[in-house]
């Protein structure tokens, strides 16, 4: 996987970044700390610059961060907000104890997560726009092992494509927030149907209530 966590996207502050063409340059990605005063030190071993991030997404201090404060903090890198079922997707896969919010040692596993990604996004955002098109979709998915038909990727494309298509041309690119959910979308999916697919000849037969749980667990 490829790796640069100052790409792609980050959290949202309110000091003015300059950027090229969609890209944040020498980020500093998180919320501008004047008055802040977040009490609580840092668990041990902690890093302290994870740290304060956590307590700058924690704007009512509880210690904790919620859907709606992760949602604030987050954006791409044409700084529009992440995308809430996006965002309900991190938080559903890093909140592990099931309390709908997340701590700091969850907040720690997602960060990476997302730096992850970045790196992935800008490795195959060949023409640097900032955006995913249906080519560099199919790039991306190819090198993850999923060779989809043109009429799935073009599905996929219009699924999860920022912003409502004209129906003239192609449709508008995929941000960094949708890239990753139309990913694990994919992957989720993928894997559902080989657990069904136990012979592995690319059919499988399932019941209407198998069908449905697989179809609502996919992000």
């Amino acid at each position: 996987m490829y790796s640069n966590p100052n790409y792609g996207s980050g959290l949202h502050h309110s000091h003015s970044i300059s950027s090229n063409r969609g890209y944040q340059s020498s980020p500093s990605p998180y919320p501008n700390q004047t008055g802040y005063g977040y009490s609580p030190g840092p668990p041990p071993g902690a890093d302290p610059q994870l740290w304060q991030w956590f307590t700058a997404v924690d704007t009512d201090r509880s210690g904790s961060i919620s859907v709606s404060e992760l949602q604030a903090a987050l954006v791409n890198g044409n700084w529009s907000r992440f995308d809430l079922d996006t965002v309900k997707m991190l938080m559903n896969i890093f909140d592990t104890d099931r309390s709908g919010t997340i701590g700091f040692a969850e907040f720690s596993g997602l960060w990476k997560y997302i730096s992850d990604w970045q790196g992935v996004f800008r490795h195959f955002d060949r023409d640097r726009s900032g955006s995913i098109d249906g080519h560099e979709l199919a790039e991306a998915l190819r090198s993850f092992g999923y060779s989809l038909a043109p009429s799935l990727l073009t599905l996929i494309e219009q699924k999860y494509a920022s912003g409502s298509s004209t129906g003239y041309g192609p449709p508008p690119g995929i941000t960094f927030d949708r890239f990753v959910r139309a990913c694990v979308a994919v992957k989720t999916l993928t894997e559902a149907f080989q657990r069904a697919d136990t012979d592995r000849d690319g059919w499988v037969t399932i019941n209407y209530e198998e069908f449905m749980k697989i179809v609502l667990n996919a992000p």
